[in-house]
């Protein structure tokens, strides 16, 4: 039996007894963009003492049942009909410049597809206790079915989430500039991370886009709790920011591999829609750089700079 969409006052309620790393959170039920509501948020801010030296302290949580002015990477806009999608942003503060955050975004993707890996392979535990350090927990047992279902989930460098070849989610890191640290010069850096997840219509979306489309009604069935999907996320990200914070991307190098979906495809990269590159993926470096094999030798790309999809792929649309 399908579960009825929480209210936005539910949402709210619910995260905030299970989210308690975060100062603020909100739900509502329809604005422009939760990641630029967030990012004129911490701007606002900016200059204001940071309300814990306890590393998550300040982050917020904005979510929303309807977007009128979501977007995707590269400005791409993002539609979604109410209820359809799982829609919010989370701010955080990240002991870090700016120029060492390229390694953020798919560490994030990581986190996200080992979130909703665990979900799918054993939704009652994985919803009872937080999920942070997969690789580093003795795994949950698992039946051969829940193991192949789980293992289709994929990353798609940096930061999409595919279930086989169709698109579930997708993620937008947005700086929203510095903070001085308090008695040094040294700088951390203010980052907002939203997501757009299918939870039906994938179908509908498929026809409309002219590619494929999932959507995680079909995947994990339709009684899910999209409290506990945000919850998981959300905390998940809390975690991996902290991470990130103290050890780069080179902890997530490995967890990346078990999930890349690019791993040994060929894949063109773009740049604003121009052909910049033609080779085979091999994986990323230690700041998170798809490394693509060309007959001029391994070149890396930077996250931010440019789009990438298999040569295979039917059209010539692009995931957003």
């Amino acid at each position: 039996m399908q579960m009825t969409f929480p209210t936005p006052a539910a949402f709210e309620s619910e995260l905030k007894n299970q989210l308690n790393g975060f100062s603020e959170i909100q739900w509502v039920h329809a604005t422009g963009s939760t990641n630029t509501d967030l990012v004129e948020c911490v701007k606002a801010s900016r200059g204001n003492a940071p309300q814990s030296d306890t590393p998550g302290r300040g982050a917020l949580l904005r979510g929303s049942h309807q977007q009128t002015a979501g977007r995707g990477r590269a400005g791409r806009p993002w539609a979604a009909a109410e209820g359809a999608s799982l829609l919010f942003s989370c701010a955080f503060e990240v002991n870090r410049r700016i120029t060492e955050l390229a390694g953020l975004s798919p560490a994030i993707g990581v986190a996200t597809c080992e979130v909703l890996r665990a979900l799918i392979s054993h939704p009652k535990q994985a919803s009872e206790q937080r999920i942070e350090q997969p690789t580093e927990q003795p795994p949950l047992p698992q039946t051969d079915d829940t193991l192949t279902k789980a293992n289709r989930l994929k990353l798609k460098w940096p930061n999409d989430i595919q279930w086989g070849d169709a698109k579930l989610a997708g993620i937008l890191i947005e700086s929203a500039g510095l903070r001085a640290a308090s008695g040094d010069t040294a700088q951390s850096s203010q980052v907002v991370i939203g997501i757009g997840l299918n939870l039906r219509n994938g179908a509908i979306l498929s026809a409309a886009l002219d590619r494929p489309v999932a959507d995680w009604t079909e995947i994990a069935g339709s009684a899910h709790d999209p409290i506990v999907l945000v919850s998981q996320i959300a905390h998940a990200w809390l975690h991996t920011v902290n991470t990130y914070a103290v050890r780069g991307f080179s902890a997530f190098q490995a967890r990346f591999a078990a999930v890349d979906v690019l791993a040994g495809q060929g894949v063109n990269t773009f740049d604003q829609g121009r052909l910049l590159l033609t080779g085979t993926a091999q994986g990323v470096d230690e700041q998170g750089q798809l490394l693509v094999n060309t007959p001029t030798g391994i070149v890396p790309v930077f996250v931010g700079d440019v789009s990438v999809r298999s040569q295979t792929a039917q059209g010539r649309k692009q995931n957003t």
